[in-house]
This record gives C-alpha cells, structure tokens and sequence, in this order.
C-alpha cells in the first residue's frame, strides 16, 4: 500500500530522512518510534503532501504518489496539485492538535469535508457521522461544540472526522500529546477498536508503548533519518538487537 524508495527529505543542509526504503503492506498496521528529530513525523506530512522529497519516490497502492509519469516513456516528474488531490483523498491523518472547526457542531465537523470533497449528500454524510461518533463513544455529542468537550473527547472527534472520508491509508502523529494523562486511554481504546474492526492501513508515530505493542503488526524503530531495526511488537519491544533501541525504550517507559 506504501512504498518509500530511496526517498531523502533535506531542509537546507539538515537532512532528515536519508535514503529511506520502507513498505506497508495493504491492512498493516505500523508504529514508527524513536527520538524527536529522527524523521517519524516527516514521513507522514510527505503522504499528506505537506512537504515534498528532496530525492526518491514514494508509491501508493502500487503507483507513484510523489511523482507522476509524463511523456512517452512514462518518465517521473514531480506530482502536479492536479494529480495529488485525487490521490492524497485517500489518506486520512490525525494531528496532535485537534483543528476542530469551533463554530460549528461535532456533527457539522464530521460531515464538512464528505458533503464538500467527495460530494455526498448531505443526509448519507449525517447518517455516517453519526456511525462514527457511535464507534468514537460520542453519540450524544453531536449538537455539541468543540469548546465543550474536553480534550480527549474533540481528539475522538477528530479521528471520526478522518475516517468519514473513507480513507485506505490513516496516519496517527502522536494524538495523545496534547492530552492530559487521564485523557490518554479513551483516545487509545478508541484507536485500538477502529485497528479491530477496520481494515484500514494504518501508519503511526506514539511514544505509547503499550499501544504501540496493542495495535501493531510490526514496529520500526528510527534514528538519524534511518530504519534502526524493525519486527514484530513482543520481539522489538521486549528483546530488541540495538542498544540505541534499548535506551530509547528505557527512556519511555
């Protein structure tokens, strides 16, 4: 479903992605860990095409995402906006921050982007709406607004929010860190029941380890840019092959 070849992501001198090769299979589920500053997050906002690679080529569902093939030989270009609205609606991704409209109600939140991008009516976008806030554990909430929720509930919000738009692919940047610790659980148990009862690709960066080993098919542990090691959570987690790794986990938990 994702393939990183050889993608490098420099900001001026700095680089912070180098050479990268990486895969996620359709309906895998993977955790990125690591310290600030070791590239996790870059790899989501390059999906979301916030940011562009500096070199390499990312693929999505087997054809080029970053890219785009132009002329007779199919030779790849950097993705025009044109070619990348279409493609980047099937990523859905949760903030850290929540980015809740406040004027409007949690149901109006939820069903904005369905009605307006993929152009569903508006009575099928309320009707899923209210599916997913049923799944998030806010149903009552709909007529509500996001100034009187508290954070962990506008978090639950915002994953509706994303998975109204149907997404193959959902990228999870570190959702609980702007949350109160006592918030922390509600969000992961409803992450752990969408990993449980979706098929859904999911790509994510957390310092929960515990969540982490919960949902993941597999873990990636980065440093400086690179793939430290990489295996399934009981492996990674309890008996991991680097020391770098193994400070990291020390430091964590």
């Amino acid at each position: 479903m994702i393939r990183f070849e050889r993608v490098t992501k420099r900001f001026g001198d700095h680089t912070v992605l180098d050479g990268l090769d990486l895969t996620v299979a359709p309906g895998e589920r993977v955790t990125l860990i690591g310290p600030s500053g070791s590239g996790k997050t870059t790899i989501l906002r390059l999906l979301m095409t916030l940011e562009r690679v500096t070199d390499g080529v990312i693929h999505v569902d087997g054809k080029p995402f970053s890219h785009m093939p132009t002329g007779p030989g199919g030779r790849l270009v950097p993705a025009s906006e044109r070619y990348l609205t279409p493609r980047r609606r099937r990523i859905g991704m949760v903030f850290q921050q929540f980015n809740l409209f406040p004027h409007m109600t949690v149901l109006a939140n939820v069903t904005e982007a369905p009605v307006h991008v993929l152009g569903l009516d508006k009575d099928e976008a309320a009707r899923r709406a209210r599916d997913l806030l049923d799944l998030v554990g806010l149903a009552d909430k709909h007529d509500a607004h996001p100034t009187r929720l508290s954070g962990g509930q506008q978090q639950r919000v915002a994953i509706a929010r994303a998975l109204a738009m149907r997404p193959e692919i959902l990228l999870l940047d570190e959702v609980t860190s702007a949350l109160d610790p006592e918030l922390v659980a509600e969000v992961l148990d409803v992450l752990r029941e969408v990993a449980r009862t979706t098929d859904i690709t999911m790509l994510c960066v957390t310092h929960e380890m515990g969540f982490a080993r919960d949902i993941s098919d597999r873990i990636m542990m980065f440093d400086h840019g690179r793939v430290l090691e990489s295996g399934p959570p009981q492996r990674l987690l309890d008996a991991p092959e680097h020391e770098r790794t193994r400070a990291f986990l020390r430091a964590v938990r």
